[in-house]
């Protein structure tokens, strides 16, 4: 992952000392050492004060705090600090303030604020990412670089506008192949110049203000979805490309937001263009364990399987939400092993001191305002540092091989949101988070795969709502299954082209072939109503009755065999769940969402078919996952509980790694308690 050896998971997080005075700087370093902090993400929103003016550079503070860092053993990770622009900037070139949804420019203020297709933001910030590149080039402290900052906004200000135009020409190549995809004739949209397309905002193509996915032309505002990631990509390899002009075997990242299910990015696309996968972790205080995980094995998967870095999460309490609770004791230590236990390789917080002033002074920190070690939230953190030295370099790289994958994809994400029908209800990352749930409920590892990742490893793959089906796609899930693999995907899938245009003949489209049905209709049923699925007599181990809600397909079978049917409504006794043998494999269709209990017992189904077993059988709210390295598997046992549980972790003996000792049969894990275990010799 990176250019030198990592003798330990790394511990540490975001450090401003540039906003205190330097004889702060000393204590903190004493504070790091007692915490067994060993990086510091540093010069993250600097530009302002190492470019004073247009043509003056002043690096000094900064070769201080790098000497400093290395002097007390502590690894640099180097932000370019781009993600501000400073304010001379925005008021010599207006064309670095980026134009918001409602088409009003911005002003000089806040963070995020430069547009990925401003001229002058493109030259000057390859400009500080390359004289910082040329000035700590060879500094013993340096590990990695951090480009910008959890990059993700909209703008629509004429450069955009030009530069979608010119990704239009490049994407289709003609006007006639634009309008065919666009499907333009609707509404009388046909274009003859280029520069007749405007961009989609709520001036033109949006309806609402309030709603952003409320569209008219579904292909224009999904290109202009597309368009944007990959403006922003472009405006992250600019800065990336002029620190490997530099040092070409620099290791350059940046922090993925929204705890990595960011809507506006498609991170699957990003990945290819950074060295190591980098998440910001802040999930909602009341989210099941699920959630995290979830979104914690997604970034595992955006490089196949590489371990990931936990750039950011927050030791104590948050400062941005309308209620900002204080972690408990010891959830702090539990999601740091929860990160751990699904692919990270790093610990790191947001922030190490707490600031003193402005919009995050009230933000969570290691070190608090009272600037001292004998603090609860710094003890844990401290005992986090202590565990981490202690395991060393363990489980560093290890990885979490994995026979069952979930599909996910944000072109089908937009495509699905921006949708005019059938329903508000359905939302992609709920529905990914149901099927998600019954495998991380049964504690069985499963990866994240995009539409173009190799299938050949897998035995079991999940594709809820696959609304959209890219050229080509129909016939690698095909093979996948003709080769032996099992397939699932669910109602609204097969809709659509990559153009969110519909191919004609009949739903799912393209995927009709192997799944062996038809649908006629889609019924959105209203938030208050629920179906039935009534198991038949094949069903086996999934015999019983379950609620489904938001879609429920009338479908016919064309050669699949029906092991459910829908027990209400005008459709009643008709298909809402079926098998479809095709090659060597199975083909399954869920012709509705149904509750998480039937789920549940379908994965599992599902798995056992295929030999793929639970690591573990845990009580609620005890989740068990595993790494592998050279040969050792390391297997993690999580509470998340309040109360103690007790888990039976089998009669052989295992390496108790944080407690010493060896455990095996039934073994109490205390509230929010943590099991490190090296299975067998």
């Amino acid at each position: 992952m990176f250019n030198k050896p990592i003798p330990k998971i790394l511990h540490g997080g975001d450090y401003n000392p540039e906003q205190w005075p330097e004889e702060i700087w000393q204590e903190d370093m004493r504070l790091f050492k007692l915490a067994g902090v060993d990086i510091a993400t540093i010069n993250v929103f600097s530009w302002a004060l190492n470019q004073p003016d247009e043509n003056t550079y002043e690096f000094g503070w900064l070769d201080q705090v790098m000497d400093m860092l290395h002097d007390n053993g502590v690894y640099a990770c180097m932000g370019t600090g781009t993600a501000a622009h400073p304010a001379w900037m925005a008021t010599q070139y207006p064309d670095v303030l980026m134009v918001d949804f409602e088409g009003r420019k911005r002003k000089y203020g806040r963070r995020h604020n430069s547009c990925a297709n401003s001229p002058t933001f493109k030259t000057y910030s390859q400009q500080i990412a390359y004289r910082l590149a040329e000035r700590y080039k060879d500094h013993p402290a340096l590990l990695l670089w951090h480009v910008n900052n959890e990059y993700g906004s909209r703008c629509y200000c004429d450069n955009c506008e030009k530069e979608f135009r010119k990704w239009l020409q490049r994407k289709y190549g003609s006007l006639d192949a634009l309008n065919e995809a666009w499907y333009t004739r609707f509404w009388g949209h046909t274009f003859y110049d280029w520069n007749e397309i405007v961009l989609p905002n709520v001036l033109s193509e949006h309806l609402s203000s309030s709603n952003q996915d409320a569209t008219a032309f579904q292909g224009i505002s999904l290109d202009y979805a597309r368009f944007n990631s990959d403006s922003i990509l472009e405006s992250y390899k600019l800065e990336r490309d002029a620190i490997k002009s530099v040092i070409p075997n620099a290791v350059v990242t940046t922090n993925f937001q929204g705890n990595g299910t960011y809507k506006p990015l498609d991170y699957f696309k990003w990945a290819k263009e950074l060295d190591v996968i980098a998440l910001d972790s802040y999930p909602p205080d009341d989210a099941p364990p699920s959630y995290t995980s979830m979104r914690h094995d997604l970034m595992r998967g955006l490089k196949g399987g590489a371990p990931f870095m936990l750039m950011e999460s927050c030791p104590s309490q948050l400062n941005w939400k309308p209620q900002n609770p204080l972690k408990r004791p010891g959830v702090s230590r539990l999601w740091s092993y929860q990160s751990i236990s699904r692919g990270a390789d790093s610990i790191m917080y947001f922030q190490m001191r707490r600031c003193a002033g402005a919009f995050e002074k009230f933000h969570g920190a290691m070190i608090d305002h009272a600037g001292h070690e004998n603090t609860r939230v710094f003890q844990e953190c401290a005992l986090v540092g202590q565990e981490l030295g202690q395991l060393g370099d363990r489980i560093v790289g290890a990885r979490t091989p994995a026979k069952a994958a979930i599909v996910f994809d944000w072109d089908n994400w937009w495509a699905i949101e921006y949708s005019s029908g059938l329903t508000d209800q359905l939302k992609y990352l709920q529905e990914v988070q149901k099927y998600y749930d019954a495998f991380h409920g049964r504690n069985i590892a499963v990866d994240f795969v995009s539409t173009e990742s190799d299938l050949s490893g897998y035995d079991v793959l999940v594709a809820p709502v696959l609304y959209m089906v890219k050229e080509g796609y129909a016939k690698k899930l095909e093979q996948f299954v003709s080769a032996g693999g099992t397939f699932l995907t669910t109602s609204f899938s097969g809709i659509v082209d990559e153009n969110d245009k519909i191919p004609l003949g009949g739903y799912p489209g393209k995927l009709r072939n192997l799944l062996g049905i038809w649908v006629e209709e889609i019924d959105a049923l209203l938030p208050s109503q629920r179906n039935l699925m009534r198991m038949n007599r094949s069903a086996g181990e999934l015999a019983g009755s379950y609620e489904c809600s938001i879609l429920c397909d009338v479908l016919h079978s064309e050669g699949a065999e029906v092991l459910a049917e829908f027990g209400r409504e005008f459709y009643q006794g008709m298909p809402a769940l079926t098998r479809h043998s095709f090659g060597s494999g199975e083909a399954w269709y869920v012709a509705s969402s149904p509750e998480p209990s039937f789920l549940d017992k379908l994965v599992l189904h599902l798995c056992a078919n295929k030999g793929i077993t639970p690591l573990l059988d845990t009580p609620a709210n005890v989740e068990a996952t595993f790494r592998e390295k050279d040969g050792h598997r390391y297997m993690f046992v999580l509470n998340h509980n309040d109360d103690a549980k007790l888990v039976n972790i089998g009669p052989l003996a295992h390496k108790d790694l944080l407690r010493g000792g060896e455990l095996s049969g039934e073994v109490k894990l205390d509230p929010k308690g943590v099991l490190l275990l090296q299975i067998g010799e």
